[in-house]
């Protein structure tokens, strides 16, 4: 998933929470003339409401991540050239109560799938940066 967590009484937007959060989890600071802009809101599964920002880190080689062990099990990335193959997308379907329940976006062959809140974030996401091949 992508670094986040609730808003602070401190935090004056939901971007200044992406920045703290990305600070805490990742060990990364940014400033806000890095990010590009807010996503539509979503709902989590708890029905909260999560605010992607998207930001521009530059390249990866330019910067050190420092994960916070408390709140990082594991970092890595996919390459944009990667979740554009339609080899590497799909779709799963979720039931309930034994019928059709909605169904979600999920990236294969990744160091893991992408999938659930992540997915859809990453598909919004694709949908911006490459309208013509996603």
């Amino acid at each position: 998933s992508f670094p986040g967590g609730r808003r602070d009484p401190s935090d004056g937007d939901a971007v200044a929470t992406a920045l703290r959060e990305t600070r805490e989890e990742l060990g990364l600071v940014l400033r806000a003339p890095s990010v590009w802009g807010q996503l539509r809101a979503l709902p989590d599964r708890q029905g909260l409401m999560v605010a992607p920002i998207v930001a521009n880190l530059g390249p990866l080689e330019d910067f050190t991540l420092t994960p916070n062990p408390d709140e990082v099990e594991e970092v890595f990335t996919v390459p944009l050239a990667h979740l554009l193959r339609e080899e590497n997308q799909g779709y799963t379907h979720f039931r309930t109560a034994g019928r059709y329940g909605y169904t979600l976006p999920v990236f294969l062959n990744c160091p893991h799938k992408v999938w659930g809140l992540t997915a859809i974030i990453t598909e919004m996401t694709l949908e911006l940066l490459a309208p013509d091949r996603y």
